[in-house]
């Protein structure tokens, strides 16, 4: 389940360009914290502190700030292209009971059958679930499966209290053989030997 964090914000003053220059040099993030129809409030983190909390996927964090403390969950992380830091965080703020939707990444347990490659087609599951009760991390097991076994959303095991939010039908993971360089050379073959075919096929239909 995710961790309940509390990071101490403070407002920010300046804005601009040269502002979030001089923020991430002093190992701070800007960030912005909204929600249920409020007007959104411009802070700053403390760096290592909220790098550390977003480690954890879907992180409840408790934002500190002017003597008032919000709960509140990342809805957006800016990281720099080149850089290991955030450039900027968006910050959903969430009340105790309420559900919202979050993505959620799937890990895959156990083994498919031998001779075979499990396909992983999507890494996240969209669901719904109370915001102070976000999941991690989805589970699936794919101890087992056969060539041609596969399992979709509904399949995945979901934490008590959540609901999957997009398609049940949504593929997850699929099984295949491998293809060996032995079986794939005739494969080229027979193209090899259909194109000249199909050319004398058209020189004809020419004539």
């Amino acid at each position: 389940m995710s961790d309940k964090l509390k990071l101490a914000a403070e407002a920010r003053t300046e804005f601009g360009k040269g502002a979030a220059r001089r923020i991430r040099a002093a190992h701070q993030i800007p960030a912005v914290i909204y929600g249920h129809g409020e007007e959104p409030i411009h802070i700053v983190l403390p760096g290592h502190d909220t790098m550390m909390a977003l480690k954890h996927p879907n992180a409840l964090l408790t934002i500190a700030i002017d003597g008032d403390e919000q709960l509140a969950i990342a809805k957006d992380v800016q990281r720099d292209p080149i850089k290991p830091v955030i450039v900027h965080v968006d910050l959903l703020t969430v009340k105790k009971g309420e559900k919202i939707t979050v993505d959620v990444p799937v890990h895959l347990e156990g083994e498919s059958a031998p001779g075979t490659i499990h396909v992983l087609e999507n890494a996240s599951l969209q669901i719904l679930a109370e915001a102070t009760h976000l999941p991690e991390v989805l589970t699936l097991s794919i101890e087992g499966m056969e060539e041609g076994d596969k399992k979709v959303a509904a399949d995945v095991e979901l934490p008590k209290g959540s609901e999957l939010a997009g398609d049940p039908e949504l593929l997850v993971v699929h099984v295949t053989v491998p293809r060996t360089a032995a079986e794939e050379e005739p494969a080229a073959e027979a193209a090899d030997e259909e194109a000249p075919a199909a050319e004398s096929a058209a020189e004809g239909d020419e004539d």
